[in-house]
């Protein structure tokens, strides 16, 4: 019950990176002998050889990484090893462990969401071009271009990058110095410390250096919303891959046959996506709940916060890399998409946004239409069939150009408002977007 090593073994090398760092100050101040710095530098490094190697035996009855670590070290080194925490306790060193591992993993998940965002935009230039209805309510609404559709991914991702550097920015504080709670006698430089480690420094109240999991809960946080975007993402791969839409087939690497039908392809990688994204909202509940009653300073409680942590992490990276991977292998059915547009009145506001324009009030116009649309739908027809004759039955302000108006390429042209689905703002948007990328870089 007591033991954490099963979960945070995985600490080892900012474990290690943290006691090589301490040693270094620990000699830099006088407080342990150059000799003894040296001999624990070689001990660590030699115990990271083995845990890379995977000779390293992990002990149970030792409880957690640190002194399974530093067990090894002192069995190896003598004496030596032992001053290695001088001036120092587990609540800093796990603190500054955890810390030091969440800054290093958001950066790798930065670099997987830019992947991820570059594969919109290749996407978005190579099939951008169709056309398809946009939806709200999940009823045909207008059309738009598949590259618009797909850059509004684009800008959730990069809000999700933003929300992650914002938690990396606050998470880069060392703990390290802070010891069980008070500090320490001992003559530190935690500036030192904090810049070896690539801290931006060290943090200003012992107290709150030990007990702040903060980071932890923000992070996981920006993880559950990344996870609601790619999960929305899932989603309408599911719907779009589906018989009743049939926009998209994906890739055979990402779906499966049915154990019992034969003509059946499941979009599992999207399904699991989508279902993944309850374990990092579990994640990050349970975690507020650990905090949620914990008095200052550490409390074993704070030992439950690394699975939750480690979860949300691995879990938002698996699914942002598959995705990534998955993208490419779509295949989009364009003339199904824009067959669709033809069959939902997508262009109705057009005929409204056509009468405003020919100062008849927008309610008006809207009521007109919709008469329009419902004699439409009584005769088994379309905007687009309409004769100009027609059209006039419902308002003699209809003139010979509202036959072009209507046309499903004539409404997405139309849209050229900033952020529109027009394909002049699209093809900017597209270059914007990889210039973001660039710079990114």
């Amino acid at each position: 019950m007591n033991a954490s090593v099963g979960v945070d073994a995985r600490l080892w090398r900012e474990d290690i990176d943290g006691s090589l760092a301490h040693s270094e100050m620990l000699a830099a101040q006088g407080v342990i002998s150059e000799t003894d710095r040296d001999a624990i530098h070689g001990g660590l490094n030699a115990v990271a050889a083995r845990i890379e190697a995977g000779t390293f035996e992990w002990s149970i009855g030792l409880e957690d990484v640190h002194m399974n670590i530093e067990s090894r070290l002192t069995e190896a080194i003598g004496l030596a090893g032992g001053r290695l925490h001088t001036a120092r306790s587990r609540n800093d060193q796990v603190a500054t462990d955890v810390r030091l591992w969440l800054v290093r993993r958001i950066d790798a998940l930065v670099d997987a969401l830019r992947a991820l965002q570059t594969a919109f935009v290749d996407l978005a230039e190579r099939d951008g071009h169709a056309i398809l209805p946009g939806y709200t309510h999940l009823q045909r609404a207008q059309p738009i271009l598949l590259a618009h559709h797909l850059l509004a991914y684009f800008e959730m991702l990069d809000r999700d990058i933003g929300r992650l550097r914002d938690c990396r920015a606050r998470a880069n504080w060392s703990p390290l110095g802070a010891a069980a709670l008070a500090g320490t006698p001992f003559p530190l430089d935690r500036q030192a410390t904090a810049a070896r480690l690539g801290f931006s420094g060290p943090m200003a109240n012992s107290l709150d250096a030990v007990a702040d999991r903060d980071f932890a809960v923000e992070f996981t946080a920006a993880a559950a919303l990344a996870m609601v975007h790619l999960s929305r993402l899932g989603e309408e791969l599911v719907l779009w891959s589906s018989q009743e839409f049939s926009f998209v087939t994906l890739g055979d690497a990402f779906a499966t046959g049915s154990s019992i039908m034969p003509q059946k392809k499941n979009p599992d990688i999207p399904e699991l996506v989508r279902g993944k994204t309850g374990r990092v909202f579990g994640d990050l509940v349970a975690l507020l709940t650990v905090l949620k009653g914990l008095p200052l300073a550490y409390n074993k409680d704070l030992q439950e916060d690394k699975e939750a942590l480690f979860d949300a992490a691995d879990t938002l990276l698996d699914c942002v890399t598959v995705l990534t991977r998955l993208l490419p292998a779509c295949t989009f059915n364009i003339a199904r998409m824009r067959r669709a547009c033809d069959d939902g009145f997508v262009t109705a506001t057009d005929v409204a946004d056509y009468l405003a324009r020919k100062q008849v009030p927008f309610r008006e116009a809207h009521h007109i239409t919709g008469r329009l649309v419902g004699w439409c739908i009584a005769e088994q027809r379309t905007l687009p069939s309409l004769t100009l004759e027609e059209f006039q039955r419902f308002s003699p302000v209809f003139e010979a150009d509202v036959l072009q108006a209507v046309t499903v390429e004539a409404s997405v042209a139309a849209r050229t408002s900033e952020g529109g689905t027009a394909p002049d703002r699209v093809r900017v948007a597209l270059l914007v977007a990889r210039a973001r990328l660039a710079e990114a870089r």
